[in-house]
């Protein structure tokens, strides 16, 4: 599979140098030429096959030629080595479970996938890689488990001071070895510029291999399809009408859910469920795509003003908006909606969610307002633990720490503080 830039401006290149990039040299996201749809039999006959089965079908034709199978069902195998259940809440809504990996965040799929690749085609390289990733929250944590240890890969990680949970920035923080964490002075959307900037440095990339993992970066964003095709698995045979409700922050998941129905799954609607940043629900209403600023909320995974994504899923809808807006509902939550919904998700179902989720599940009520007859299922993507603080003081009930969060919690913070696009350049260049 050969993939373009979107601002097409650069040559066509294979999976291996979209990856090793991340980004084209025309600042543009990379995009597959072509999604060959899965065949009707793959989908019916779903039920027989295993997470690893399902996974390594969505994926192949994306990395092929460069991975052979027999190495991609490796590493597939590897990635999916925790459960995604689907719990449902009652007759309309039911969650997407996307929180039982290493770090409890969605993004430890793509993390360990990318990771996986990463070292694969970094084997015979005498380079080192260095990945260069901005986090607003989970990403960071995911990222530096998914690749400790790897070969001859460096991660540099940048985090808005003081906007992620204590948790989050422990698991970003603490594991040493190839791992480093910038604290910036700033917003996420200015940890995101730096990075971006970095990679059009000449002098700095003629100096050594940048690569992201964020999700602009195609192996990490591709893989998030598989979840929608496990939920599928678990709900197509009780309700016929799916609808996705996906908490939003630079839109990855979201995108990679609509490549999912490119290759044949059959879902009904998407929902980008959003707190206050919330771009693209004015643009849904607006026609205008306006990015601002983000400001700070309690589900900050999703405090994103410009979502880079945003851009793949218009190629997906050919930059048609009706074609868009027909797949595609948005809604903006406040964080006193968020916490409402918190609460009512305990009282009434006795369900513990963590903040990004209660946006999910505001944007299934919204939806069903007006299409009934649809099942709903909101990502939970990540566990309610990682936001100790806002969970305890909403529910009022003390919650137990699992193993993967306090094996962070004893440790100390080692973070470099960084200001400028200067420091980062100079702490790379040392």
């Amino acid at each position: 599979m050969n993939y373009y830039s979107l601002n097409h401006k650069a040559p066509h290149t294979t999976f291996k140098d979209a990856v090793i990039k991340g980004l084209a040299p025309d600042k543009g996201l990379y995009f597959p030429e072509q999604i060959t749809p899965l065949s009707k039999e793959f989908f019916e006959n779903i039920d027989k096959l295993s997470h690893t089965e399902i996974a390594f079908e969505a994926i192949k034709q994306f990395v092929s030629p460069e991975i052979p199978e027999d190495v991609l069902k490796t590493i597939v195998e590897e990635t999916l080595s925790f459960d995604f259940p689907v719990v449902q809440l009652n007759e309309n809504i039911s969650t997407l479970e996307l929180f039982h990996g290493p770090t409890m965040a969605f993004k430890d799929v793509g993390a360990r996938f990318m990771a996986r690749c990463l070292g694969y085609f970094n084997k015979s390289n005498d380079r080192e890689v260095t990945v260069l990733v901005a986090t607003s929250g989970d990403t960071g944590g995911a990222v530096a488990n998914g690749f400790l240890g790897v070969k001859g890969v460096k991660v540099v990680i940048l985090y808005p001071s003081g906007k992620v949970s204590d948790i989050q920035e422990k698991q970003l923080t603490t594991l040493g070895q190839n791992i480093s964490a910038l604290e910036v002075d700033g917003t996420f959307d200015d940890c995101q510029a730096m990075v971006k900037t970095a990679f059009l440095d000449e002098d700095l990339i003629s100096r050594m291999q940048l690569t992201s993992a964020n999700s602009i970066n195609v192996a990490r964003w591709l893989p998030q399809l598989f979840y929608f095709m496990f939920a599928y698995k678990q709900l197509h045979k009780k309700h016929d009408r799916l609808v996705f409700s996906v908490p939003s922050g630079n839109f990855g998941n979201i995108c990679a859910g609509m490549m999912a129905q490119q290759l044949g799954l059959p879902i009904q609607h998407f929902i980008a469920s959003n707190n206050a940043n919330n771009v693209v629900t004015r643009y849904l209403i607006s026609q205008l795509y306006e990015p601002k600023p983000s400001v700070q909320t309690i589900s900050n995974a999703m405090d994103v003003g410009a979502p880079s994504n945003f851009i793949r899923i218009q190629e997906i809808y050919k930059n048609n908006f009706k074609a868009l807006k027909e797949n595609l509902s948005s809604y903006s939550f406040s964080d006193a909606e968020t916490r409402a919904a918190m609460l009512d998700m305990y009282k009434s179902f006795n369900y513990v969610a963590d903040p990004h989720g209660a946006v999910g599940y505001l944007g299934c009520k919204a939806y069903l307002k007006e299409h009934p007859k649809t099942h709903c299922v909101f990502l939970e993507t990540a566990h309610p633990t990682k936001f100790l603080d806002i969970v305890e003081d909403v529910i009022k009930e003390e919650q137990p720490l699992p193993e993967q969060i306090q094996s962070v919690m004893g440790k100390d913070k080692v973070a470099e503080n960084i200001q400028t696009y200067n420091d980062l350049k100079a702490y790379l260049l040392r």
